[in-house]
């Protein structure tokens, strides 16, 4: 099979990332590099320090390229990138690369601050551009209107300052619907994301392509985690648009069951003091990963009960894959993901919250069924090798579509599937 030149343009990027998504994009660059395929990655270093981020060590080798891009005066580049709509600091660097590579496949991912819409008509290969957040319709990215409630209709100028961002006038000229106009795919990553995009003002079709998870050795899983009391988990950052300050009246009123908290953030120390009165809720931090799965492994559910809305929600499937259902809040995407695979419960009210927390931990079959279910999901929709066969098929058909045969007839013939690169 033919190994593709893959350029992937990002914000953030491992180890100069926050949350989820710089991992999602680390995890797809990874699976194209497994499959014999030629991967860069650039990415804005600048942004993820002037946020407050801290330099973390680099990880072994994985095989993918990765070009950070780092000015003088990162507030300076940030500032002109987010203000202009453009690459400016680094325009002639990205030109260079482009020119270098000479990719058979552009992959756009978060660029707000590496070009913003100037970049995306650079180059020359097949565009994608994949909507990791909701950047494209919203400036502060997560539809979460003036740092306090679900946003329902634009009032954008005011809602940036609340979120103490300068106003960007390049929204108001039409520059970036233009510019996605030289996409060839745009990629939603739900159902509900896609709707909301629509419902935002987004002109062009998007095509749903989830996350996705590596199968794990179910033969060499960890056991589950030891506590001495039954307990449900929560795992992510600690913000509070994740809600989890919602969760804690409820285990007020549950006496049954711990809650254990796996993860940090900004609205730890909050979030710390609002439980200070219930030994039962534990803040145990960051994990490893093979932690991380012993505590999926022994807990009755997991509970995600984000306020915002989300455009995935990755720890839905990680969960599913250690066959541990989930209690999810009925919003955004969650409702999608769990129903699809029968795989947990949804919850409105801390009433439903409770009463979803006594069927899985009394409901003996019924539980044991949508743990099956939650496993059986990951497995058909979520896996790796089946997500990955998604994308190669709908980019086979951008690519028949933009004129570009031979890129088409590699991806037909199985470019992003297990092997098939080399």
């Amino acid at each position: 099979m033919k190994s593709l030149r893959i350029l992937m343009f990002t914000t953030f990027y491992p180890p100069y990332s926050f949350g989820g998504d710089a991992i999602g994009i680390q995890r797809m660059a990874r699976a194209l590099v497994a499959r014999g395929h030629d991967v860069t990655v650039v990415h804005d270093e600048d942004s993820y320090l002037i946020l407050g981020g801290r330099p973390q060590p680099e990880g072994p080798p994985d095989g993918v390229r990765r070009v950070g891009l780092r000015s003088r005066n990162g507030m300076m580049s940030n500032l002109l990138t987010q203000q202009l709509g453009r690459p400016v600091v680094h325009a002639a660097r990205i030109r260079e690369l482009l020119a270098e590579r000479k990719p058979d496949i552009i992959w756009h991912n978060n660029t707000s601050l590496i070009g913003g819409p100037g970049l995306l008509p650079m180059g020359e290969g097949l565009k994608i551009y994949e909507a990791h957040e909701h950047w494209l319709v919203c400036p502060t990215h997560v539809l979460w209107r003036h740092g306090r409630e679900l946003c329902d209709e634009r009032q954008c100028l005011r809602c940036v300052l609340q979120h103490k961002r300068p106003p960007q006038l390049w929204r108001y000229t039409g520059a970036l619907d233009r510019a996605l106009d030289h996409m060839d795919l745009i990629i939603a990553k739900s159902e509900f994301s896609r709707a909301k995009h629509r419902e935002f003002g987004l002109r062009q079709d998007m095509q749903v392509l989830p996350y996705f998870l590596p199968d794990l050795d179910q033969s060499a899983l960890p056991e589950p985690a030891a506590h001495d009391r039954p307990y449900f988990l929560f795992v992510g950052r600690l913000e509070k648009i994740k809600g989890l300050q919602d969760v804690f009246p409820a285990f007020d009123r549950y006496p049954d069951a711990d809650l254990l908290i796996l993860g940090d953030g900004d609205y730890a120390d909050e979030l710390k003091a609002q439980a200070a009165g219930n030994d039962r809720i534990k803040f145990l931090g960051r994990k490893t990963p093979d932690e991380l799965n012993a505590y999926y492994r022994g807990a009755l559910g997991l509970i995600v009960p984000s306020v915002c809305y989300e455009t995935f929600g990755i720890i839905l499937i990680e969960s599913f894959r250690l066959g541990t259902p989930v209690i999810a809040r009925r919003l955004g995407p969650f409702p999608e993901i769990v129903e699809r695979a029968g795989g947990g419960e949804l919850f409105e009210t801390e009433d439903d919250l409770i009463a979803a927390m006594r069927r899985f931990q009394n409901g003996g079959a019924a539980r044991d069924q949508m743990a099956a279910a939650a496993r059986h999901g990951f497995e058909a929709l979520w896996r790796e090798d089946q997500v990955l066969g998604r994308f190669g098929a709908a980019f086979a058909q951008a690519a028949h579509r933009a004129g570009r045969a031979d890129l088409a007839h590699a991806l037909e013939a199985g470019a992003f599937e297990n092997g098939a690169a080399g």
